[in-house]
């Protein structure tokens, strides 16, 4: 299926729809995928997710009322999350068929041959029948390895020679199979897309990519709207919890003056500013916390919206700045963040 001159823009694809389970909203935004599963646009992230912290968090989110939980096998935390899953199941507070769950496929199973186990391992892993999204985590292919990060004696990562095409390919079949409702991509650039696209059978319905207002990413959001792809951006907030340490001319999102002015107009915090300017511009995001209390203020962002003044502020603060660069995959063949480096 390649690009289309017809696809529908993302911004006709938003639906309100009551939720009784959301005590913290009246209405919760849902976008209509090109498969036509219906996204929620706010999530639960889990990256970074400590275990013994994730399945409290995924609780607390359930009992919020966030509907989408974004994982990862590489996280190393989705059996946590399978059995906070598993208890909210069984205890009647919410049904599987109300959850999105998705789910990503780890670098070192990129090979065609075990793109099924990499995803039968999730859905092991989260107690599951099946995902409702599944997505490449990244377009760079690792040796396989029971490892996350495969190395040789010397300490240098030692990847693969697999390209995304035929991985892709594999993740069809599993549509195909009933294991997933969706696929999609993480972390490919607009060029990997268009190479995508002019192959793929099923829709790429997400690109989860890095975006906030010191990255926008509006050229491939712009990319994304015409080919009926929904963009989810993780680390909505600048990555304030990033494992590596901040430099001293590091720029801190969250202590921006733009963004503090415009919380203060709203009395919202700017990390609820943050997580409106996406849902403004149409994109699905999942901050991230293990903290009951931010997680609760996290998902009250339905209550107001940004003006065009506002935005125009935010989006005024670009400076193409990326947190997660992935630095480390540098010199793998498909790489997407070459001009980050």
């Amino acid at each position: 299926m390649g690009p289309s001159a017809a696809a529908i823009d993302n911004s006709t694809r938003l639906f309100e729809v009551p939720s009784a389970l959301c005590p913290l909203s009246t209405m919760a935004q849902v976008i209509k995928l090109a498969t036509g599963e219906m996204m929620p646009q706010v999530g639960l992230g889990t990256w970074q997710s400590p275990p013994g912290q994730v399945y409290e968090a995924v609780k607390c989110a359930i009992n919020v009322g966030y509907r989408h939980i974004d994982c990862a096998f590489s996280y190393e935390n989705e059996h946590e999350i399978g059995t906070a899953l598993a208890e909210k199941f069984t205890s009647a507070t919410v049904r599987r068929e109300e959850m999105f769950i998705t789910s990503k496929l780890w670098l070192t199973y990129m090979r065609p041959e075990l793109v099924r186990e990499g995803c039968l391992k999730s859905l092991k892993n989260l107690q599951l029948e099946y995902l409702d999204l599944f997505l490449i985590h990244a377009p760079v292919a690792l040796q396989p390895s029971k490892q996350i990060l495969p190395m040789d004696k010397t300490g240098k990562i030692i990847f693969d020679d697999v390209d995304y095409i035929d991985t892709w390919k594999a993740m069809e079949k599993l549509v195909d199979e009933g294991l997933c409702k969706s696929i999609g991509v993480s972390n490919f650039n607009e060029e990997q897309l268009c190479r995508l696209l002019s192959v793929a059978k099923h829709p790429v319905s997400v690109n989860q990519v890095e975006c906030h207002p010191y990255l926008t990413q509006q050229k491939l959001m712009n990319f994304c709207k015409s080919n009926d792809i929904v963009l989810t951006a993780y680390s909505p907030l600048g990555c304030p919890g990033r494992p590596w340490k901040f430099k001293d001319n590091d720029p801190r999102l969250l202590e921006d003056p733009v963004l503090l002015d415009i919380g203060k107009s709203y009395n919202k915090t700017p990390g609820q500013v943050l997580i409106r300017y996406h849902i403004e511009r149409g994109n699905v995001v999942i901050p991230k916390s293990v903290n009951e209390n931010r997680i609760k203020e996290n998902f009250q962002v339905f209550d107001f919206k940004l003006s065009e003044d506002d935005l125009g502020k935010l989006n005024g603060l670009d400076r193409n700045y990326r947190v997660v660069n992935f630095a480390f995959l540098r010199k793998q063949k498909h790489f997407p963040f070459k001009s980050h480096l």
